[in-house]
C-alpha cells in the first residue's frame, strides 16, 4: 500500500530493535524497555556514528509545544537504554555522550525494512 511506511529492524551486536513491534531483543529474548527509551534508542540507531542533539530529541519526542522536565526525561531514558544494553557512560560500547551536544550510537548497525509487500 502506497501510504504505508515500512517498519525497520535494527541489529547491533546480539541485539535487535524492531520498530514495528516496539521490542528490543537480545539473542532472541525480549528485553524490557519502555516506550520513551525505546524511541530514543531508535533515533540513535537511525543515525549510527552521528551526533543526535538533545534539541533534536526534544523536538521529535516531546514536541516544541510540550513543557516538561526534558533534561531529566532524556537522561532517564538514556540511563535505561544503557542499563538494558549493559553499557557504560564512561566506556561506551553503544551509546556515547557527546558533552554539550547530545548522544551518538557508536556500534555498527544494520537495518532491514520489514512489512513491505
Amino acid at each position: 500500500m502506497s501510504g504505508e511506511t515500512p517498519r525497520r529492524v535494527f541489529r547491533f551486536g546480539v541485539f535487535e530493535a524492531n520498530e514495528g513491534t516496539g521490542e528490543l531483543r537480545k539473542s532472541g529474548i525480549r528485553l524490557k524497555l519502555h516506550s520513551q527509551p525505546f524511541r530514543v534508542l531508535l533515533m540513535l540507531l537511525e543515525r549510527p556514528a552521528e551526533i543526535v542533539t538533545r534539541q533534536e530529541m526534544r523536538d521529535r519526542l516531546w514536541g516544541k509545544e510540550t513543557f516538561v522536565d526534558f533534561d531529566h526525561g532524556l537522561n532517564t531514558a538514556v540511563n535505561k537504554i544503557r542499563e538494558v544494553l549493559a553499557d557504560s557512560a564512561s566506556t561506551p560500547r553503544y551509546v556515547e555522550t557527546v558533552p554539550g551536544k547530545g548522544y551518538r550510537f557508536v556500534a555498527a548497525v544494520t537495518m532491514q525494512a520489514v512489512g513491505e509487500n
